[in-house]
């Protein structure tokens, strides 16, 4: 008997032991599970949140330097976890995955009740805001009459979040309220590239100021076309939809906004506008990236000539090529308000890029990571010259990117009355 007692003990503890070990080996093994659930999860947020990819070393990917303050009372889509970050002076509210929402209330005091205007563009007004936080942002209303719902208009916010670039006009937040669909922008102080060009009051650009802007919005498309996820086509590339900064820097604005409103006066269904217009796609109603090149060809015979497009703008370039052999002879079209104060070589070599873009084959032309190579070429020889006087390169900008110093003073200075910001449509859309 105490042999069987014993044994009976023994299997019943050696039972417990391994019953244990089984109960402590499977927790294990859920907690892992749980743990590398987790884990996907998480990185699966986080890479939903990288807006871009880098597209080569020219394609830096920066955030909106429009920063959210303490006191503005806004929302932030429940999409992932929320971060306070000490800013300079003040807290500010940075959502690890959502798109700041701001309070129509908010927005209607800090535009006085919608009347600072600062323009009309293709799809609804602009105001300035003078935010309750001290930052200055720009209100696009879009119109009322938008076949766009909802779901449409948020998913729209979605994309347009996760575009961030040095040479884009940022999205910094929207509001969806009252039946309003608005989107608020990063505000740029020097208005357009179209008030530069054709304001009465505005000097005239000075050359190597062009060269950076055609470079600065050659970045902003290639980064559209080859580094957006999924790749952006513009459609309306045009001067008053090119707008400048503090610095300068020419940055892109209205792209991945939908245009199902952009209509011709005859009812076709063409997007975009007069004089920059791919002839390819208006035969074929295909708007390609290479349709958007045809019309940053265009802007760079704008800002080489200084003429409107939609005032024969490329008739006289053509007239000009048959004088030119392709890549020298363009300095005939030059601005006449330059007065001469121009490099021959590097207009050449501008304008010989731009021929390219507006050949009316589209496969002939180059792509946009094409032309921002090229064009680093033409600012390098600028920049090459102007340092050999200078001897120093601005605050602000990198090597590959300098820009004198005085000249930005001045334009910032003679132009604080022409605050602009948004599509202000100069040109009217068809």
């Amino acid at each position: 008997m105490n042999g069987v007692s014993e044994g009976l003990i023994i299997g019943t503890t050696v039972g417990v032991v391994i019953g244990v070990l089984l109960a402590v080996g499977i927790l294990l093994c859920m907690r892992y599970r749980c743990s590398k659930a987790q884990i996907r999860s998480s990185s699966s947020r986080r890479s939903s949140m990288i807006p871009i990819r880098t597209n080569g070393v020219n394609t830096c990917t920066v955030l909106s330097n429009s920063t959210t303050g303490q006191d503005s009372p806004r929302e932030f889509e429940d999409r992932g976890v929320s971060l306070w970050i000490e800013g300079p002076g003040r807290k500010s509210l940075i959502s690890a995955s959502g798109i700041p929402k701001y309070a129509y209330k908010e927005l209607l005091k800090a535009t006085s009740n919608f009347t600072t205007l600062l323009g009309q563009g293709a799809f609804g007004p602009v105001y300035k805001a003078d935010m309750s936080s001290g930052e200055i942002l720009a209100v696009k209303v879009l119109a009322n009459n938008s076949k766009q719902g909802e779901k449409e208009f948020h998913n729209e916010v979605l994309l347009l979040g996760r575009l961030h670039h040095r040479n884009l006009v940022n999205l910094v937040g929207y509001c969806a309220e009252k039946g309003q669909h608005i989107l608020l922008y990063a505000y740029m102080p020097n208005g357009s590239l179209a008030s530069h060009l054709y304001g009465e009051n505005s000097a005239p650009l000075r050359w190597h100021l062009r060269v950076n802007i055609a470079l600065d919005v050659a970045r902003g498309l290639e980064y559209l076309h080859d580094g957006a996820v999924p790749p952006v086509v513009h459609r309306d590339i045009k001067s008053p939809n090119i707008l400048l900064d503090q610095s300068m820097r020419a940055r892109v604005a209205d792209f991945g906004l939908s245009r199902e409103e952009m209509l011709t006066r005859n009812g076709a269904n063409i997007r975009g506008t007069y004089g920059y217009l791919d002839p390819e796609y208006v035969s074929s109603r295909s708007f390609t990236k290479k349709s958007d090149v045809y019309s940053y060809g265009v802007l760079l015979f704008e800002l080489i000539a200084g003429r409107n497009p939609q005032q024969g703008l490329m008739e006289y370039v053509e007239l000009a090529a048959i004088n030119a052999d392709g890549k020298t002879g363009w300095e005939e079209i030059a601005d006449s308000r330059l007065e001469g104060t121009f490099d021959v070589e590097e207009l050449n070599d501008m304008a010989a890029v731009a021929y390219k873009c507006v050949s009316r084959v589209s496969r002939k032309r180059p792509p946009m990571r094409d032309v921002v190579q090229a064009l680093i070429r033409v600012a390098k020889h600028s920049r090459g010259s102007r340092n050999h006087h200078s001897g120093k390169l601005p605050p602000g900008r990198t090597e590959d990117e300098s820009l004198d110093v005085s000249e930005v003073q001045s334009y910032a200075s003679g132009l604080q009355r022409q605050e602009s910001v948004g599509s202000v449509s100069d040109l009217p859309d068809v």
